[in-house]
């Protein structure tokens, strides 16, 4: 049966599947260490495996998401983790740093249904539930970004960095299984050839002022959010810490906390205002550079650094997903795609920003480049947030 409302047993399937899967992009953060030692080369060499992971999340989501709207969506979703367990097999059996580059570009273009399962679960929830519902995919979606820095930290130091990535593959495959015999159909809602799907995608981009700001402040804050733990692992090397990638990892644990909080703000829709609890949450963003960048000498400093960080950015993510899903304007697929195509783009120019201020800035430049995204988003929400709703009413 197609479009079967959403039962709670299905909506945990998808977001325990949702974490899994897109942790497949960030089990590198924790090892870019062992890897620089492996193939013997600088750490801001390897820094280049996360950022073509988060760029080909960002293509991926851009020339594959889109299908969610043309074609059926598990079919869609079973074809696509094929592809993403050959490419973690590709990571493992990585001969050259080179191909460990094209490889990782492949983990981050196939690792994108969780991009699928977040608009199903707008599609298939009441207009009640709705925020609640992509809430808990998204708690799934960041446990799954944060808790894969602690299993890639502990595996690495255990077993070694390519051990993670067989392991990863083996993941997937249960995925797939599980999948297939619970996750229901849903209809593909667009009649017309790939290129008129890819053709309104960029009309969305173009005439849809409240998803261009969502996607703003989205990829501001997963910049800010990338630039701490794309360098954390190398800063927590050096003193006064010496510490191992799996102290490093560890740091997702924490970070879970604040996602933990933030999977809870979709109830506070009905006591504030979306505009407040955006304000709200890039503030939480913005103030946790203070504490990473004062304290971040120190186990306690970094601790609730991270934690503001992840609570901020999560809280706002699920946000910006719900203004736009509200939109109602049956293209919700395309409509996500334009969104996390900014988003892991902002990712990626956040890992960039940070590699190369730690190569010349150290911490304070890590830290200036975070603080600096998380106020250009503040400063968008501000200037045109109520400019756009004045606008559309």
């Amino acid at each position: 049966m197609l479009n079967q409302p959403l039962s709670k047993s299905v909506l945990w399937i998808m977001t325990i599947s949702t974490g899994l899967i897109v942790a497949n992009n960030y089990y590198n953060q924790p090892l870019l260490g062992l890897m620089a030692k492996d193939f013997n080369v600088q750490e801001s060499m390897v820094s280049k495996i996360a950022v073509l992971t988060q760029m080909g999340y960002a293509f991926g989501l851009l020339f594959i998401i889109p299908l969610g709207d043309m074609v059926l969506r598990k079919r869609l979703i079973l074809v696509d983790l094929v592809l993403v367990i050959v490419a973690l097999l590709g990571m493992a059996k990585a001969p050259t740093l080179n191909w460990l580059f094209v490889m990782s570009f492949l983990v981050g273009f196939t690792s994108v249904i969780p991009q699928i399962f977040v608009p199903m679960a707008a599609e298939l929830s009441s207009p009640e539930t709705r925020a609640k519902n992509i809430g808990l995919v998204m708690s799934g979606l960041l446990f799954g970004v944060l808790l894969s820095r602690v299993v890639s930290g502990f595996i690495g130091d255990v077993f070694g960095w390519r051990d993670m990535y067989y392991l990863a593959a083996g993941v997937m495959v249960c995925i797939w299984v599980l999948v297939y015999f619970t996750i229901p159909e849903v209809k593909p809602n667009f009649k017309g050839s790939y290129r008129e799907l890819m053709k309104s995608v960029f009309t969305l981009a173009r005439t849809q002022p409240v998803l261009q700001l969502a996607a703003f402040r989205g990829a501001m804050g997963f910049a800010a959010m990338s630039a701490v733990f794309t360098t954390l692992v190398f800063h927590l090397e050096e003193p006064p810490f010496y510490a191992g990638s799996s102290v490093a990892g560890s740091f997702g644990v924490i970070g879970a906390v604040g996602a933990l909080a933030a999977a809870f703000v979709g109830k506070l829709t009905f006591r504030f205002t979306t505009y407040k609890l955006i304000l709200y949450a890039l503030l939480i963003l913005l103030s946790s550079w203070v504490f990473i960048y004062f304290g971040g000498y120190s186990y306690i400093g970094l601790i609730i650094g991270i934690i503001l960080v992840d609570l901020g950015l999560q809280a706002s993510h699920i946000l910006n997903q719900t203004d736009y899903f509200a939109l109602n304007i049956g293209a919700n697929n395309r409509l996500n795609t334009v969104y996390m195509f900014c988003y892991f783009v902002g990712g990626s120019i956040g890992t960039l920003s940070a590699a190369y201020s730690w190569e010349h800035y150290g911490w304070t430049g890590v830290c200036a480049v975070g603080a600096g995204f998380s106020l250009m988003a503040i400063l968008a929400h501000v200037l045109f947030s109520k400019r756009i709703r004045t606008t559309a009413n």
